[in-house]
Order: structure tokens, then C-alpha cells, then sequence
């Protein structure tokens, strides 16, 4: 669990680095920033997909896991736990839970975050989520001050999600190979380009609806 501890250390971190710059920030620069942040996600997720080499299996798995996160609700969950939050600390601007949502998602479905949690609890090796808790932190201090509080909350998302892979990483050890492994990682990249798109306004993508699709690659692939 150490790299997914400092990773979500690192969040709140520079979410709290964030807050302080936040008032010294202009609201033109701000938005300017958020904007070139948003660029930048979605080359991380152009990047990450070139990982895929069977456009059938991500195929199946954004479809049935668009269905099963509809089914579930995932998005209006993830919203009402914002909500929730903001209740919580009296904030009525509807920004806590903005920032809470996308950051979470930010932070959480991408390849890093499910390779990485995979190999600490495989292997014992916090490598990857070392890298993660740096980029982590520097995005954290943007986003935080552009989107506030809820940012830092995301630490709290980061560390349930990915502590839930590494301890579950034994058990799913002898399904995941390389093959495997980077199939998912095709379908994550596929759900940062759709949320960079929503950053940008382009879009409103309930992206927390598909995170099933990442985790239902594992069976498709064995059908292939």
C-alpha cells in the first residue's frame, strides 16, 4: 500500500499548495491553465491508447461497460458523493463537488493508476506510482486552484480505488497478462481523452459510467 499512499499524500499536497495560489491567480490565467491541462490529458490519452492492438475487445468492453455503469448509476453516484461532500463542508458554490468528480476521475482511471496499483501489490514494486504521485501533485496544485477544494478530496477516491487493486492483486495475478494489461490500458486512455473533452466544454461525457469497461476487458480478452 506504499505507493498508493503516497500517491493520494501527494494529491492532497499539492491540492493544498494549490488553494494557497489560488487567490493570486487571475480568472483569465486561471482559465487559460485549466485549458492547457485539459490539452494535455487528452495527449496522455491519445498516447496511452496506442497501447490496444484489438479494436474489436475495446469495442465490447465500452459498450458493455457503458451498460452496467448506466445500470449502476455510476455517475449520478459519484455526483451525489460530491454533493454529499459539499453539503458536508458548507459549501453551496457547486465547485467542491466539480473539482471532488474531476479529479477522481482524473487520478483514478487511468493506466497508471491500475498498472501501477497491480504491480505494488504483485510485486512490491512502487515504481510506477512514485511517477504517479508526482505528476499527481503538480496537476493537484492546477487543478486546485482553478477547482477548489474538492481536488483535495480526490485523495480520499485515489486511495480506495487503487488500494482495492493492490490488495486484489494476487487474486487477479494469473489473468493478467501483458496482453491483457494493455488492453486495459487502451480502454482507460480511451475514458481521460473523453474527459479532457469534457474540461474543454466540447463535451459532457458521464465518463464514470464506463470504468466498468476497464475491468470487463479482463473476460473479453479470454474470449479472443
Amino acid at each position: 500500500m506504499l505507493g498508493t499512499l503516497v500517491n493520494a499524500g501527494a494529491i492532497l499536497t499539492g491540492s493544498l499548495v494549490g488553494l494557497l495560489l489560488k487567490k493570486g491567480i487571475p480568472e483569465k490565467m486561471n482559465d487559460a491553465i485549466m485549458k492547457g491541462v485539459a490539452l494535455c490529458v487528452l495527449y496522455i490519452g491519445l498516447d496511452g491508447c496506442l497501447a490496444g492492438t484489438n479494436a474489436l475487445i475495446t469495442i465490447l468492453s465500452m459498450v458493455l461497460g457503458a451498460i452496467f455503469g448506466c445500470l449502476l448509476d455510476l455517475d449520478g453516484q459519484l455526483g451525489s458523493l460530491g454533493k454529499f461532500l459539499e453539503r458536508l463542508l458548507q459549501s453551496g458554490s457547486g465547485s467542491l463537488a466539480n473539482g471532488f468528480v474531476t479529479a477522481s476521475l482524473l487520478f483514478c482511471v487511468g493506466a497508471m493508476a491500475v498498472v501501477g496499483s497491480l504491480q505494488s501489490g504483485l510485486t512490491g514494486d512502487h515504481t510506477t506510482l512514485f511517477a504517479k504521485s508526482l505528476l499527481d501533485g503538480i496537476s493537484s496544485i492546477v487543478f486546485a486552484a482553478s477547482l477548489g477544494m474538492g481536488v483535495a478530496l480526490s485523495a480520499a477516491a485515489v486511495l480506495l480505488y487503487q488500494g482495492a487493486i493492490t490488495l486484489l492483486a494476487q487474486a487477479l495475478s494469473p489473468v493478467l497478462s501483458e496482453f491483457v494489461i494493455a488492453e486495459m490500458t487502451c480502454v482507460g486512455s480511451l475514458l481521460i481523452i473523453a474527459l479532457g473533452l469534457n474540461m474543454l466544454g466540447i463535451t459532457k461525457i458521464k465518463v464514470m459510467n464506463y470504468v466498468p469497461a476497464i475491468f470487463l476487458v479482463i473476460p473479453i480478452c479470454y474470449l479472443f
